[in-house]
């Protein structure tokens, strides 16, 4: 079994995989870009991949000068993932720039998207303090003046903020008839005056803030968008959201499959390798059906999100992200557990895997709220 790629996207992941090798490959190498781990976003690895062209890959043509398919995005976060390059940025970056592809104004598509093509790392704030899963409830106010919009409110979890160069807020202009009437995107550059930003630590290190606003300024023409639309807006751009999760926690799975591999097959007990026992044997074979699974899965949706650019493919999209994220958690565990105490240890990789799975299946809609998704599908 094997996803059919072009010759040209066999050499993309190819070159990827090249790159990550000779940047990231070594341990040494990824705790000089990450500080030991306690950042998950390199700059100057990141605007390398920049100039290589890598990063319009979701980007209008008129912006980036090619012609990209959901397809090569996934070859890159999955390659750029397997090979633990520290880009942490990149995905909320390319689901924030998918929302002003659609709705942004050309001064705004200017800046976000020339930006992200340049290597600049945008983000997207949708979450608060009591409106988590349930999008709907935020309270953050957006109100109107003379001259623009006044911002007040407390956002949370919010990736990228500390170190993106915008963020696309999603507040409340209104109430209708439901609560998910009413809601607005806005255009908020990071340094805005009456924007605090606040570092919450994770077990991932420096990933997310809490966001405060605190009469905060925006010009009228700060709305991306209509007034009102913002969740309509957010729903037409789920199935790229949950892709790029799911292509970015498939080439951790794989990568965590394969230290786990590396391991088993070096490691000796009683006198022969540890993979050659039955019980590690058998739960080598299982995790390789599930990785490969999770593939096909992967790039079958992205096949069709190609296919149909204006189809909502909740079902499908929701499935790839609970899938993979459910798998590359099991991976990374099962690594781990297979490792013995050397899967704890700071010194190997794998605990580093396992923080970052177990994450997965919170972030982009909890894995609770994808099963949700796909029940309904069926009518239930």
């Amino acid at each position: 079994m094997s996803v059919e790629f072009t010759s040209e996207q066999k050499d993309f992941a190819a070159a990827i995989a090249d790159f990550c090798k000779r940047e990231s490959g070594t341990r040494e190498q990824r705790d000089r870009l990450t500080n030991h781990g306690e950042h998950n976003h390199n700059q100057d690895l990141y605007e390398k991949m920049a100039k290589l062209g890598w990063l319009g890959i979701t980007i209008p043509e008129e912006y980036d000068g090619s012609a990209a398919s959901h397809v090569d995005m996934c070859i890159l976060l999955e390659e750029a993932a397997k090979g633990m390059a520290p880009i942490g940025g990149i995905g909320p970056t390319l689901i924030t720039g998918g929302a002003y592809a659609k709705f942004g104004t050309d001064a705004q598509k200017d800046v976000v998207l020339r930006g992200i093509v340049a290597g600049r790392s945008q983000s997207i704030s949708m979450s608060e303090p009591e409106a988590g899963s349930d999008v709907g409830n935020l309270s953050t106010r957006a109100e109107k003046t003379a001259d623009g919009w006044v911002i007040n409110g407390q956002k949370t979890w919010c990736s990228n903020a500390h170190f993106a160069d915008n963020i696309l807020l999603v507040a409340r202009t209104g109430r209708g008839d439901g609560k998910h009437e009413g809601l607005t995107m806005f255009h908020v550059p990071a340094d805005t005056a009456g924007l605090k930003i606040s570092g919450i630590d994770t077990m991932g290190g420096k990933e997310v803030n809490d966001l405060y606003f605190t009469d905060c300024v925006l010009p009228e023409d700060a709305v991306v968008g209509d007034v009102g639309n913002g969740w309509r807006q957010l729903m037409t751009g789920l199935n790229f959201e949950r892709l790029i999760l799911a292509a970015m926690m498939l080439g951790t799975a794989q990568r965590a499959f394969a230290d786990t591999l590396d391991f088993v097959t070096q490691r000796k007990q009683f006198g022969r390798p540890v993979g050659s026992f039955q019980a590690l044997r058998h739960r080598i074979a299982d995790l390789a059906t599930e990785i490969e699974c999770c593939k096909l899965l992967v790039y079958s949706v992205a096949k069709d999100v190609d296919a149909n650019p204006g189809k909502m493919l909740a079902r499908e999209a929701s499935m790839a992200k609970l899938k993979v994220t459910e798998t590359a958690k099991k991976v990374a565990l099962e690594g781990m557990q297979m490792m013995g105490g050397y899967g704890y240890a700071t010194e190997f990789d794998m605990e580093k895997h396992v923080r970052s799975t177990i994450v997965s299946s919170i972030y982009g809609g909890t894995n609770e709220i994808q099963r949700d998704i796909i029940g309904k599908t069926y009518g239930l």
